[in-house]
């Protein structure tokens, strides 16, 4: 049998490749009265990106009282997506995730209103995602030379890293850091269950989703004004225990009351050994505490032990819940109508 050789018109070739559509990257900013710093923000933002045929801007006005929303119309923003009330950042971002899938985002970089991060870097921490090596990158920044970080808030910002690398499996250096490039698929498959930020919860669900999370050394510029997250130390500190807890709760529940369930259990076993070993060398009938304390611990750890195995199951029905909204996202965007509707309703 003869093969026929294969003719390929290298015009045609020329025609379909130059047809293909580049990506559209549109960067957003989740807002909260920052009229006085968005400015300055937005005119650090790039109008071309190396790689994308187009870039455009949105800004989350997150219930405003200022002239936020007149600086980003007046700067040049394409679009603005607004909250009548406040909602809290982890809401504006994912406003802005559904807001930017709806207008048709390849890739979504999330960046801050205070000018915190180097807009340069832009086409650092897009490149692994339009490489095709990443479906999220984090900046990380250089959190030990940023001199107005205190050392308490370096050391929490380091154990939060280490936290989120142990829970996800992932090697991200700064887990807080809000300045990242998402790929539509990752953003698609995204949900934030924490009212108070995001960036942790984000990094923990693409790890447990087998998405590939990248880490890139970001610059900073100066601050221009306060964390609105972080108001005090103490404060600081009891909500990110609060949001590390949570975390460990929802996204490995077994391990969590397994552990607890484990203690208190092992304390019950070993207070139980101490009054056996009172009993068969003294032979008295004392250490009558040692067995009540014992028997209460063992109960607990054995309770402790039934919550893990329920939660377990509950974790499996919010994956599979993740599944299907994941599904019926991936189809809305095939089908280039993203539900305006329903993203009406949720951004007002």
């Amino acid at each position: 049998m003869r093969l026929r050789p294969m003719v390929v018109d290298a015009r045609s070739v020329r025609i379909q490749f130059e047809s293909t559509p580049l990506p559209k990257l549109i960067i957003q900013i989740p807002c909260y009265n920052e009229a006085e710093t968005l400015a300055t923000a937005l005119s650090d933002l790039p109008r071309t990106v190396t790689g994308f045929d187009s870039v455009e801007w949105l800004v989350i006005d997150d219930g405003s009282s200022d002239e936020t929303v007149r600086v980003a119309e007046e700067n040049g923003v394409n679009h603005i997506v607004r909250h009548t009330s406040n909602r809290g950042l982890a809401y504006a971002f994912m406003t802005g995730i559904e807001a930017c899938l709806a207008r048709g985002a390849d890739v979504i970089v999330n960046t801050d209103a205070d000018n915190q991060y180097r807009a340069a870097d832009i086409p650092a921490i897009t490149r692994p995602v339009l490489e095709g090596r990443a479906d999220m990158v984090v900046g990380a920044r250089p959190i030990s030379e940023i001199e107005h970080f205190s050392p308490v808030k370096k050391l929490l910002q380091k154990l939060g890293s280490w936290v989120v690398r142990v829970t996800s499996g992932t090697d991200v250096r700064d887990a807080p850091s809000g300045f990242r490039a998402i790929s539509k698929n990752a953003a698609q498959r995204l949900i934030v269950f924490n009212n108070y930020t995001y960036t942790l919860e984000t990094i923990i669900q693409a790890g447990r989703k087998n998405m590939r999370v990248v880490s890139v050394p970001i610059r900073v510029n100066g601050d221009l004004r306060p964390s609105r997250l972080v108001k005090s130390i103490p404060s600081y500190l009891k909500r990110s225990i609060f949001t590390i807890i949570r975390i460990f709760v929802i996204y490995q529940p077994a391990r969590f009351f397994g552990w607890i369930a484990a203690i208190l259990f092992s304390l019950g076993f070993f207070l139980g050994l101490r009054f056996l070993y009172f009993y068969l060398t003294e032979g008295v009938s004392g250490h009558i505490q040692s067995v009540v304390l014992a028997g209460v611990l063992m109960t607990m750890g054995f309770q402790s032990l039934l919550v893990a195995f329920l939660a377990d199951v509950i974790a499996a029905n919010r994956k599979l819940l993740e599944d299907i909204r994941y599904t019926q996202r991936s189809a809305q965007g095939e089908n280039g109508n993203y539900a305006e509707a329903r993203f009406s309703r949720k951004a007002g």
